[in-house]
């Protein structure tokens, strides 16, 4: 005999299949924007054999100034978190850091399922939500800004030495007014506590109203919620603004060293392509990959990034091997150690002591 369906639970059903539904499609575009680049774009670029050629002339001093250049790369990510967190230590910091980015590599949806895994993993080692909120988002928004804010920076650089090109101009003027955007957001928040606390109360009526069409509980954040981390992130920036912001910006140019260290060593001269064009191409391709098209912008930043090598004048084999190598070395190490990470976070617990109250 059939039962009964309530209403209730049969108007639940399609959300959850639509959510379904909307997870394979993100997969699926995923799968298809990766296996046309590699497949079928790149390959037009350049041919596979002809970007081995350029590889494997790689000399051993070549190799180890890669080598140093990727650790340099891995370890700067640490002291950001190590400052907005000092028991953290570093250890603990390069765990999180290389846990939560491997995470974006292999997860679709972005950031978020790497703040997950940062938040998850700061929880059990005895910091407070509030803490652990504060950090996570504070770093993020300043790493965030780094990326925004550098492809006009390139552009300004670009005109300099005389070069102008249509493209970055239009993702630097896209760069600018999201980076002008957010740091407006950002300070009025900062600023008064009556706007954060109507910035939040907005926030969760918004998330209510959407929650209450698939029949889902209201949320427990508000405005009381947002004052919180704006007293804490206060406290933490009237202090430590400028280191953190040194520290993030550090992280972030390693990865350019390491890009600009890649074409170097595969024999693209400056003669061919000048520093200020290999950063240009570097704060395009971070800011494509910020886009959760793909995991970890894979296939994504390939693509934009040895375009605009090749558009500034790279041979075009010289460009693809230059960017795969860069690309290997700056996600397979992460994946690697974030592994390792995964499999030894929970033993580094042991023995943290209790977390200061406040961030800092």
């Amino acid at each position: 005999m059939e039962q009964a369906v309530s209403p209730d639970v049969a108007s639940a059903k399609p959300p959850q299949k639509k959510s379904r539904k909307k997870q394979l499609i993100t997969i699926g575009v995923a799968i298809v924007v990766i296996g046309l680049t590699f497949a079928f774009i790149l390959p037009k670029i350049a041919d596979y054999r002809s970007v081995w050629d350029v590889i494997s002339t790689l000399s051993w001093p070549s190799i180890l100034a890669l080598i140093g250049a990727t650790i340099l790369n891995i370890v700067t990510f640490a002291p950001p978190w190590m400052i907005c967190l000092p028991k953290l230590g570093f250890v603990r910091s390069l765990v999180v850091t290389q846990a939560s980015t491997a995470t974006t590599y292999i997860a679709p949806g972005g950031a978020a399922p790497g703040m997950a895994v940062s938040f998850g993993m700061l929880r059990a080692w005895g910091f407070t939500s509030r803490q652990v909120a504060v950090t996570v988002a504070v770093l993020g928004v300043w790493n965030q800004m780094i990326i925004f804010g550098s492809v006009p920076f390139a552009l300004a650089l670009l005109a300099l030495v005389g070069e102008r090109d249509p493209l970055l101009q239009s993702f630097a003027i896209a760069g600018l007014v999201i980076f002008v955007g957010g740091v407006a957001l950002f300070a009025a928040v900062m600023w008064s506590e009556n706007l954060a606390r109507w910035a939040g109360d907005t926030a969760a009526r918004f998330t209510n109203w959407e929650l209450h069409l698939i029949r889902r509980g209201p949320v427990k954040f508000g405005g009381h919620s947002l004052v919180g981390f704006r007293n804490d992130a206060l406290d933490l920036l009237r202090r430590r603004w400028h280191v953190i912001t040194l520290a993030c910006l550090a992280g972030q140019l390693s990865m350019f060293l390491l890009l600009y260290v890649t074409v170097r060593v595969l024999g693209i001269g400056s003669s061919e392509l000048l520093g200020v064009e290999i950063f240009a191409a570097w704060t395009v391709a971070k800011l494509i990959g910020s886009i959760p098209i793909t995991p970890g912008g894979l296939g994504v930043v390939e693509l934009g990034l040895t375009s605009l090598l090749v558009a500034f004048g790279a041979p075009r084999a010289d460009a693809v091997a230059a960017t795969l190598v860069y690309r290997t070395l700056t996600v397979v190490p992460t994946l690697v150690l974030g592994l390792i990470a995964a499999a030894s976070w929970k033993h580094l617990s042991r023995g943290v002591e209790e977390a200061p109250a406040t961030p800092g």
